[in-house]
């Protein structure tokens, strides 16, 4: 069995806040090489977290897959090499 794979969030358009459809997620701040470190963050019974970093405040929206994000393409994609 595998385990989950956990979303990275990144914040690239300056949003202030970033709805997500998940509770358990890593913020990167911004796409590399502007990253600041991976934090891990987990909502539990709260509807909205801030990361420590970079102070981006995610609000969860249970109507958003795992994958979408209002503002859209805030969901980090690995460029292909």
């Amino acid at each position: 069995m595998s385990d989950p794979v956990i979303p990275h969030f990144v914040n690239d358009v300056g949003s202030e806040n970033i709805r997500i459809g998940v509770k358990i997620f890593e913020c990167m701040g911004a796409s590399p090489p502007f990253d600041h470190p991976h934090i891990y963050l987990d909502m539990g019974a709260e509807k909205s977290i801030v990361c420590p970093y970079c102070s981006t405040l995610y609000v969860y929206d249970k109507e958003l897959k795992a994958e979408q994000t209002d503002p859209p393409d805030c969901i980090y994609k690995p460029k292909a090499a």
